[in-house]
């Protein structure tokens, strides 16, 4: 039998207003991945960052590699063998993979950077993951699946014999994601054991063995993969059984709300041509680099355009910056919500007023407090956002719901077109049900709803129309009676297959 690694003992941990860990046991094998699951605010996140040192625990006992820990901090953590690779990649863009491998452990010879010798050690831990990365390439210019590579290579430079992966694949391809999955199977078979969070449950069944359930705070059960449901995991995640994971709602179209022409922005937004009416949700569907984020971007004025008109309501307006788009009624949740969505060192309140201050403030600038505080209500009850209080900072919240704010400081304007891309990304199974809802509330309205998704099961769940992108241009439009997967597929890759003909040609 193999022995246990890791063994988390009746674990408490309390914030200001929150108990967020209440008696949790864990425990883990050498060669084995357990699939730590629960909703957002579940404790999972408070859960790894006790054990990887980042916090401390209130009560209760942590054993390593059969070691009684007491007083664990990240820098014990590292010499012990633990690592943890955050959803949010830790990397610095203007350094080299070597640079960013080595990072705070650089290698020197008399005393200089030894950038020689980090290359060689870093191409070594890069060709035993199989790996194919120069190390010399800048960070800043690699994919984000690339840099996700470089985070584990990092973690085993240390000689980590406990990974903990948080959401490794909600940035990655179905072809990058299989690259993975053959690098952490590798990896349990020379003896590593390995946490894996996520909370694309159906991805599980390629490399877990095992699986244990948080909900509110609490150890809810574990069990072998096998011998296990996706039904009974979801039910046992949000203490019910959800019945319809994709509700729609039926809707007759309005008028016409946004009409794009002739759209060019940069290399990955080429001559884009679409509508969106009144009462609907059309999806942009299109694999990794095909330019969906980049034409949300470019319509809502967070990038600029070379050319293009926008119409609406048949009225032509000049957006040539966010705040153009905002008054016009376009608004954009978007797809990195830490960088680009929210205020982490602001609280929920603050960040839910911050891009309604035109319609808080009075002429003479004053915020109407009363009206703030209604609006910060509303969005946290139509969302069901999990926090102590309106004033924690939006760091304190968990991923799922840090998205939920994002989309919640929208919902006070009387806005005509909600752009979200990529709004599940990193949520549980029940909230983005409850995403789902809002769009479906937003179409009720007669808002017209874009939504950019690598998710092709909720591409087909939720859109009322399809449109898909390839290098940058739309190359079909579906209605959803229409659309299948493979036909989707079909056209997302239409340039990759263009350019095979022409090589062949």
């Amino acid at each position: 039998m193999k022995n246990y690694i890791v063994e988390l003992e009746n674990v408490c941990k309390t914030f200001p207003g929150v108990k967020a860990l209440d008696h949790v046991s864990l425990k883990l094998k050498s060669g084995e991945v357990l699939a730590l699951l629960g909703e957002n605010g579940a404790g999972k996140s408070t859960l790894m960052k006790i054990l990887s040192g980042v916090y401390t625990k209130d009560a209760g006992t942590m054993k390593i590699f059969g070691k009684t820990i007491e007083d664990m901090d990240p820098v014990k953590a590292q010499e012990i063998g633990v690592a943890i690779i955050h959803q949010e990649l830790n990397m610095c863009d203007h350094l080299t993979v070597a640079q960013n491998i080595f990072l705070g452990r650089e290698m020197t010879k008399k005393g200089l950077l030894s950038d020689k010798e980090m290359n060689h050690e870093a191409s070594k831990v890069l060709s035993r993951l199989n790996i194919h990365i120069d190390p010399e390439t800048v960070v800043g210019d690699l994919s984000v699946s690339k840099q996700q590579m470089v985070e584990i290579a990092k973690a085993l430079s240390t000689n980590a014999k406990i990974l903990i992966m948080d959401e490794p694949t909600s940035a990655l391809t179905s072809k990058e994601i299989d690259e993975l999955f053959t690098i952490i199977k590798r990896l349990r078979d020379e003896g590593h054991g390995i946490i894996y969070i996520s909370h694309r449950l159906e991805e599980l069944e390629h490399i877990v063995d095992r699986v244990m359930v948080l909900r509110d705070g609490q150890y809810i059960t574990s069990m072998d993969y096998k011998e296990t449901t996706l039904r009974e995991i979801i039910s046992y995640m949000v203490g019910r059984e959800i019945t319809e994971k994709f509700p729609r709602i039926e809707k007759e179209v309005g008028k016409k709300i946004l009409e794009v022409k002739n759209l060019n922005a940069g290399n990955l937004v080429r001559d884009i041509h679409f509508s969106l009416y009144e009462g609907e949700i059309v999806g942009i569907a299109g694999l990794m680099g095909a330019g969906r984020t980049e034409t949300t971007r470019a319509i809502f004025g967070a990038d600029p355009k070379e050319t293009g008109e926008i119409f609406i309501d048949g009225v032509e307006v000049e957006i040539n910056k966010p705040i153009d788009a905002i008054k016009a009624g376009i608004v954009l949740a978007p797809e990195n919500r830490k960088k680009d969505g929210l205020c982490t060192k602001l609280s929920i309140r603050e960040n839910i007023a911050l891009p309604n201050l035109d319609i808080l403030a009075s002429k003479f600038g004053i915020v109407n407090r009363k009206k703030e505080a209604e609006i910060t209500t509303q969005s946290v009850k139509n969302l069901d956002i999990r926090l102590a209080n309106t004033d924690s900072n939006a760091e304190s919240l968990s991923g799922g719901n840090q998205q939920k704010v994002v989309v919640g400081k929208w919902l006070a304007r009387n806005s005509r077109v909600v752009i979200f891309d990529e709004p599940t990304r990193g949520i549980d199974v029940a909230s983005k049900v409850e995403i789902y809802n809002l769009m479906n509330q937003l179409k009720d309205q007669g808002i017209g709803v874009l939504f950019v998704s690598s998710e092709m099961p909720e591409i087909l769940g939720i859109s009322d129309r399809i449109l898909v992108m390839a290098d940058g241009r739309i190359t079909k439009e579906f209605d959803i009676k229409e659309a299948t997967q493979n036909d989707i597929l079909e056209y997302a890759t239409k340039f990759d297959k263009k350019i095979e003909a022409q090589k062949e040609a």
